[in-house]
């Protein structure tokens, strides 16, 4: 029963639904300065999503080099199933920009790979300013 419960928790927060939809509607991983760009929240608080949801094993990372891309488990557990068709059914115009701002970012990779880091600049600063106060 605690993993019902770790799952359930894991999904009560509107940055990982985020999350698990943009995975959702991507047919590639997405690297976690990509999250950082479509989701404009700082590459920490990502980084911070993103371990929540693999704990409860929902996602699967793959590092190459310094980048680290995830994408969702493949599972055939039916109950996993299910979530991920109800997370398909939610209706939001942030969802919507969201998918907007995730095939924006897809093309800037080079050769199918992220390789540009995090490029919007509000967030380059914030990324600075924390490493700068280290």
């Amino acid at each position: 029963m605690k993993n019902f419960t770790d799952f359930f928790k894991a999904l009560s927060d509107e940055t990982r639904l985020r999350i698990l939809h943009l995975l959702r509607n991507s047919t590639v991983e997405i690297c976690v300065c990509e999250f950082t760009d479509i989701l404009e929240i700082p590459t920490y608080n990502i980084s911070k999503h993103l371990k929540i949801l693999k704990n409860t094993g929902l996602l699967s990372e793959r590092k190459e080099g310094r980048w680290v891309y995830f994408k969702l488990t493949d599972t055939q557990d039916k109950f996993t199933q299910l979530i991920f068709n109800a997370l398909q059914e939610i209706s939001s115009l942030q969802l919507e920009k969201d998918l907007v701002a995730l095939k924006k970012r897809l093309d800037l990779r080079m050769k199918g790979k992220c390789l540009l880091g995090v490029q919007k600049e509000h967030l380059k600063t914030k990324n600075k300013e924390t490493i700068s106060k280290s």
